[in-house]
């Protein structure tokens, strides 16, 4: 046993752990007898489009896919809806999806640029350093907003059509508090913006923060991991294997394949609802135990990679790498674009002309957008993008000569103006827009297969929107060389989105992760001479402590159980104190010895409320129990003498 605590009240480094250990409670006792839901509501808030799917407890294996929405694109057939919301000039919610981008576009240039249109603004969470309640994001006007409340209006956007839906499949109102409601997050997001997600949830009244446990964040890679190991093999394209699936040959070019399992798609699609057979797919009865895949979730924001190692025979999961990946989005094509629209007709104009012609800028992005879709290896013909009038009017007026001058005195020659008022974009020009995403891809891919824990991957299965893309397949296939199969979903979009449900009817189905960062606090230890430096040496009542020690509670990347627990006990340094406040530090690497090393830094609180439990004892034990286990960090307490439970919470978000 450990020296007293010297924990003061305000939460410095002078604690002295008591009991450190690591227990592993037996997965009864772990599974939360919390209250019973009677469906399932899953939500896809992605960079680029968003969608939700349910299932009801009673029919787990019937994943109904959301209605139609209103007014979809030309050329993108899709069940999600565009990541865009609308407020009206006084900041109220106005609209989402494609309501808000028609509404937006129909708008009196004079009006519009008071309107506050938002959009991709979900990678704002995982590009700022030091996320806070009151981070803020700007409009396409340039105005700002606060990031909670846009975050807000759409889960509340989500809840109210849900509810809707599941009030005319049963006939009556539903209530929701039977629903329990997934949102889906990359899994290479930090805690922060996962706390950041929660708390939208609680503004928007999805849940209140009484009932945590009715909101489930689940990781998106993991989501599809889920579903993949549902599949049949007439649901999925398998790249380069000589068998054929759907009838059509594999060594037909990429994209034919993809186009046949898309209309094979858009048949099945007019029922919505997906029936998830209790078997394991026929893909997954090849898997034997311990066999070892990749799940690569492209998406328009992040790459997100996860490795896994099948368990049987129930099929759990194991989780054999932390996840990894980055920014490299299919929104990375747009911003090449958006560049090479600057390089044409200056930097200048762009920045302008997107403030002063906010619903022109967003009408060239969606033709871009169509254009990008028709990217392929083997395309010879041009892309034509059709410019706005506005955007050639205005651009007259700036810089008093026409857009066909410009691109003919730019030195960009594979882009040429066509007499119809389009950009006419070589092939070539095209792939070049990808190359830069598609490089950054690649190159993680490979470092992610030369770490040991990644050898003998036998599937990498390719989900997310960007997945479709033919340049992306191409690019992956060169890169394995047939080392692993390349296994595509039907439906590659929604793949995350009936994963989260199936997620959302069983949680404890991935049963080992490996923990992102290494996470510990800063404690007190007995100064030993020739071990500890001079400069850390404390005396205090006579006794020579060494201060500023990294106790740590978990390593990155290791591997933690569902319901394994880091206990630690920790004293009130005054019988009267009300809260004992502990700076959680983090660090990418394993190991830290001092949380004043380079690389180590604060990364949130803990604070145990111990108001109330004030005993007779002496000495008051507080004894916390903390999660990593799960797809966020959790925290609970007890007074060891008394036995009651301290309210415990640990907070990513305040600075």
């Amino acid at each position: 046993m450990a020296n007293p605590s010297l924990s003061k009240s305000g939460g410095d480094p002078g604690i002295t752990p008591l009991s450190p250990s690591h227990i592993q409670q037996s997965d009864t006792d772990q599974v939360q007898s919390g209250p019973s839901f009677v469906v399932v509501v899953a939500i896809d808030f992605g960079t680029t489009s968003s969608g939700y799917a349910y299932a009801f407890t009673k029919e787990p294996e019937c994943i109904h896919t959301m209605r139609r929405w209103e007014g979809g694109d030309p050329g993108v057939s899709n069940q999600k809806t565009p990541t865009t919301i609308l407020l009206t000039p006084d900041r109220k919610f106005h609209s989402f999806g494609y309501a808000a981008r028609d509404f937006y576009h129909d708008l009196d240039p004079s009006e519009s640029k008071h309107w506050l249109y938002l959009e991709k603004f979900k990678m704002k969470l995982h590009t700022t350093a030091n996320l806070s309640i009151d981070t803020e994001i700007h409009a396409a006007n340039g105005k700002r907003v606060k990031a909670l409340d846009i975050f807000a209006y759409a889960l509340a956007f989500f809840k109210e059509q849900a509810l809707k839906e599941l009030s005319d499949q049963t006939g009556s109102e539903f209530d929701n508090s039977n629903v329990r409601w997934v949102i889906t997050v990359p899994a290479i997001w930090k805690m922060p913006a996962k706390q950041f997600m929660r708390e939208a949830a609680y503004k928007s009244a999805l849940v209140s923060r009484e009932n945590p446990e009715q909101l489930i964040i689940a990781l998106e890679p993991e989501a599809a991991s889920i579903y993949c190991r549902k599949l049949r093999l007439h649901q999925m394209v398998d790249l380069g294997t000589q068998t054929t699936q759907n009838g059509f040959s594999p060594n037909d070019n990429v994209g034919s394949g993809m186009t046949q399992a898309k209309e094979h798609a858009r048949r099945n699609r007019q029922s919505r609802t997906f029936l998830v057979e209790n078997v394991i797919g026929e893909l997954w009865s090849e898997l034997e135990e311990g066999d070892r895949y990749v799940v690569m979730d492209c998406g328009g924001g992040t790459v997100d990679l996860t490795v896994h190692q099948i368990r049987l025979p129930e099929g759990h999961l194991k989780e054999l790498y932390k996840a990894s990946g980055g920014p490299y989005g299919s929104i990375g094509v747009d911003y090449e674009f958006e560049k090479l629209l600057c390089k044409i007709f200056g930097q200048d104009f762009i920045d302008q002309f997107k403030i002063k012609r906010p619903a022109a800028w967003v009408d060239l992005m969606i033709a871009f957008e169509s254009r990008k879709r028709a990217a392929a290896p083997e395309r010879t013909n041009p892309l034509n993008i059709n410019l706005p009038f506005s955007f050639i009017d205005y651009y007259k007026k700036f810089r008093g000569h026409s857009v066909d001058h410009a691109l003919r005195k730019s030195n960009v020659d594979f882009v040429k103006w066509s007499s119809q008022g389009m950009l006419r974009m070589s092939p070539d020009a095209m792939n070049t827009l990808f190359k830069p995403t598609i490089d950054h891809i690649i190159q993680h891919l490979t470092e992610l297969f030369e770490k040991p824990e990644v050898s003998d991957i036998k599937f990498l299965f390719l989900v997310g929107g960007f997945a479709e893309s033919a340049l992306l397949q191409q690019a992956v296939q060169n890169m394995l060389q047939g080392r692993s199969r390349i296994i595509i979903p039907h439906d590659v979009g929604l793949t995350i989105l009936k994963g989260a449900v199936l997620f959302g009817l069983d949680p404890s189905v991935i049963k080992v992760r490996r923990s992102p960062l290494t996470y510990g606090v800063g404690v007190l230890n007995r100064f030993v001479e020739g071990k500890h430096p001079p400069e850390k040496l404390l005396i205090k009542d006579g006794t020579r402590w060494c201060t500023d020690v990294f106790d740590t509670f978990i390593a990155a990347d290791q591997s933690v159980a569902l319901g394994e627990m880091v206990k630690r006990s920790y004293t009130p340094a005054k019988p009267s104190q009300q809260v004992i406040v502990i700076h959680v530090y983090c660090s990418e690497k394993e190991r830290a010895g001092f949380i004043s090393e380079p690389g180590v830094r604060k990364c949130g609180t803990l604070r145990l409320d111990v108001s109330g439990t004030e005993s007779s004892a002496p000495r008051r034990e507080i004894q916390t129990l903390m999660q990593f286990g799960d797809t966020e960090i959790r925290a609970m307490a007890i007074d060891v003498s008394t036995g009651r439970t301290v309210k415990a919470s640990i907070d990513f978000l305040s600075h």
